[in-house]
């Protein structure tokens, strides 16, 4: 019972450091790597006006039921086929996701 209660323990703070990770994310640095790394294919800010594909839009990813700023650094990680591979650092994700996420309004 012993080496449960300090697994579930070890997990529980595990999980927390990931909370806290995101929750530290850079909503700005964010928004410049979005510039980057992703405007060519999305719309990712209010003033710009097109894109080259027909991804969709970082506003309306925002929006979307059940989106989740986690779930969408942990997807940037290893992103589908069609988008290129960024080699994004586990913080840049976080700050991509996290800017995304401010989108919402």
């Amino acid at each position: 019972m012993r080496k449960f209660a300090a697994t579930l323990t070890f997990a529980l703070s595990l999980a927390m450091l990931d909370s806290a990770a995101a929750l530290a994310a850079d909503v700005d640095h964010g928004r410049q790597l979005a510039g980057r790394w992703c405007a060519s294919c999305h719309l990712v800010a209010p003033n710009q006006r097109q894109t080259t594909t027909e991804a969709p839009p970082f506003a309306g990813i925002a929006r979307q039921p059940g989106f989740n700023v986690d779930r969408l650094a942990f997807f940037l990680l290893n992103p589908h086929p069609k988008m290129p591979d960024m080699s994004l650092t586990r913080a840049e994700a976080a700050d991509i996701s996290a800017y995304i996420g401010s989108l919402a309004k």
